[in-house]
């Protein structure tokens, strides 16, 4: 399992971007943050909520429809395992999808 020791890194555009397992830190007002409250500071979800509060700062900063910014959002939503868990957003893949579908706005960013 030594992918999943190094932390099941991601590539994108060629590189190492992140990983799915661990918080990856993101700290630009054009990016989805990872959970202030996380006790280990290494949780890479967020809840559906937090995800959609975040929503105005991302359109605010990139120019995005809210309306296309939420759709994302939706669409990397995961269940949990229980009947009655909540849903949660892996950060790193939502911002994934938000450079890959959006690539106007985010022209400028260095991967």
């Amino acid at each position: 399992m030594p992918n999943q020791a190094n932390g099941d890194l991601v590539q994108h555009g060629g590189r190492t971007v992140g990983s799915w397992l661990i918080d990856n830190n993101f700290t630009l007002t054009i990016f989805f943050h990872g959970r202030n409250d996380s006790a280990s500071g290494v949780d890479p979800d967020i809840t559906v909520q937090d995800a959609y509060s975040q929503i105005p700062r991302i359109h605010l900063a990139t120019g995005i429809p809210s309306d296309s910014i939420q759709k994302l959002v939706d669409q990397n939503t995961e269940g949990t395992l229980w009947v009655f868990g909540s849903g949660y957003v892996n950060v790193l893949k939502v911002n994934l999808a938000l450079i890959d579908t959006n690539a106007t706005a985010y022209a400028n960013y260095k991967r």
